[in-house]
């Protein structure tokens, strides 16, 4: 092996020295390669073959799909039945309080392949038309016409299942039926109106391809769930909840309540805006802890927020799972976010929850993960649950996030997963070489590998302060397969580096 070294004169004083070697194959690809080619110095096409069918396990026919073929989950299930890659706020193009609400944070999310878009609708400051932003905030407004149409020319660019669109309604009724009335023209025959809003089953994310779904709360129930809420600010003891930290932030309407109006009586609902929600969304009137136990009676969605989510699963994390096989559940971040950070959305899926909704402007470890959880089944945006989500024992038992499990897999090779599934190794440090070489074996012993996910982080070791950033990728475990495999590597926001790219030697026992 031969090696060559590059100095770099750093701060106008010191040189650095890097090491530029000319590096050998990898052990393993070395001795695969030879195993491969009967000890040979080339390998033809019978021998490729062979050494992806039997090292790489791959699947013969696979090799021969185009890339359309990638989505691989069963895609004809209730849509309750999916994980859905899901946005926070998808029109601000940073912080929550100060930037500046934009269709191009959309654009970006849709053509990574967000599959539920949130948009925030208030009337604008005449009163006679619609605009996207954050209410109650220094953000600047958006109008909601120029979001529908870059919408409807980027909703299926990533990929062809159903995009769902969110609305935090702060509307009046002569305004939610001009909103209405954007929708149709927009949207046309995109639009997906189910002829009733209480069937049992929501039809499949394959029967809903290159449709558009409208969620939100219907305009009479917006208006009884604000009388009550106005009831409860003016008694005794509503403090200190999350509820109540929620109202205090710029726009607590994530709970799905409304900020017009102040009586059902003064306000006549807008039919055709009613129509037009496929998916409703609710606040339940008995408490949360009925309604994960009851279910539903009007709506098909529920959101809480992370903190919400955080105690219901302490107490109800069974009623959760259960409530999430039939009802939609949407999380959203906590209200003092300000900068637009996310929360650990691990907790979210193991119960369930379809919509976990991440700020996809911000960056962080926990943006990292939703990145590489939607990699998943081709990155259509569709994640199937993993079958002990969905299943009911003979006596309706489900399944326990909190219970003991035995180990089903080994993974050999930081890795984050449900809490039992929780390590994170480190290898050793490799200085001032531009090709290091680890040749280490690390090992994960996995007890819900359905989802696990597979956390890489490359940093360049600093003795005296903290160590830079390099680069990272987060793989989801149910998507390895065996064999040597190339891994891009991103940046911090989540775009990938050109020429970056680990080679890792994955095993499963």
């Amino acid at each position: 092996m031969e090696t060559l070294h590059h100095n770099y004169k750093m701060f106008m004083f010191f040189n650095r020295k890097f090491k530029m070697t000319e590096a050998k194959p990898p052990f393993d690809v070395a001795e695969a390669f030879s195993v491969f080619t009967d000890k040979g110095s080339y390998m033809n096409a019978a021998q490729l073959r062979r050494f992806l069918v039997e090292f790489q396990a791959e699947d013969e026919t696979a090799m021969t799909e185009t890339a359309a073929a990638r989505v691989h989950h069963d895609m004809n299930a209730p849509l309750q039945h999916y994980f859905i890659y899901t946005g926070h706020n998808s029109y601000l193009t940073g912080n929550q309080l100060s930037s500046d609400c934009s269709d191009v944070p959309i654009i970006k999310a849709l053509e990574r392949g967000v599959r539920v878009i949130e948009l925030d609708i208030w009337p604008n400051s005449a009163k006679d038309d619609i605009n996207v932003l954050h209410g109650r905030t220094l953000t600047t407004p958006v109008p909601l016409v120029k979001c529908l149409k870059s919408i409807k020319d980027n909703a299926f660019a990533a990929s062809p299942y159903p995009l769902i669109i969110t609305l935090e309604d702060h509307l009046t009724p002569d305004l939610q039926a001009k909103t209405a009335k954007a929708l149709i023209e927009v949207f046309g025959e995109m639009l997906y109106t189910p002829e009733s809003n209480h069937t049992e089953e929501f039809p499949s994310p394959e029967e809903l391809k290159y449709r558009i779904i409208i969620s939100t709360k219907p305009p009479k129930e917006y208006l009884e769930s604000k009388e009550r809420k106005d009831k409860e600010d003016t008694s005794a003891g509503s403090s200190g909840d999350e509820r109540h930290s929620n109202r205090m932030t710029p726009d607590g309407s994530d709970s799905d309540e409304s900020s017009y109006g102040k009586s059902p009586d003064h306000q006549v609902a807008a039919p055709e805006y009613k129509r037009l929600i496929a998916i409703h969304a609710g606040k339940p009137k008995d408490g949360l802890g009925v309604a994960l136990k009851s279910g539903l009676n009007k709506f098909r969605r529920l959101s809480l927020s992370e903190h919400e989510l955080e105690k219901a699963a302490t107490t109800y994390g069974v009623d959760l799972v259960r409530f999430t096989q039939k009802y939609f559940l949407r999380i959203y971040p906590k209200g003092t976010r300000i900068r637009s950070s996310n929360y650990n959305p691990l907790v979210a899926w193991y119960h369930g929850a379809q919509m976990v909704a991440f700020n996809m402007q911000g960056y962080g470890k926990s943006l990292w993960l939703m990145h590489g959880m939607y990699r998943a089944n081709g990155g259509c945006g569709y994640i199937k649950k993993p079958d002990y989500l969905l299943k009911k024992g003979p006596n309706g038992e489900v399944f326990d996030p909190e219970a003991t499990l035995r180990v089903k897999t080994t993974l050999k090779f930081r890795l984050i997963g449900v809490p039992a599934d929780y390590a994170k190794k480190k290898t050793k440090v490799i200085e001032d070489d531009w090709v290091p070489v680890w040749e280490e074996e690390l090992e994960f012993p996995l007890t819900v590998p359905e989802l696990a996910l597979l956390q890489i982080e490359i940093r360049e070791y600093d003795m005296h302060e903290k160590d830079d950033f390099g680069g990272q990728t987060c793989l989801p475990v149910c998507e390895l397969k065996p064999g040597i495999r190339s891994i891009p590597l991103f940046d911090k926001k989540g775009e990938k580096y050109p020429s970056a790219r680990l080679l890792i030697k994955f095993q499963f026992a």
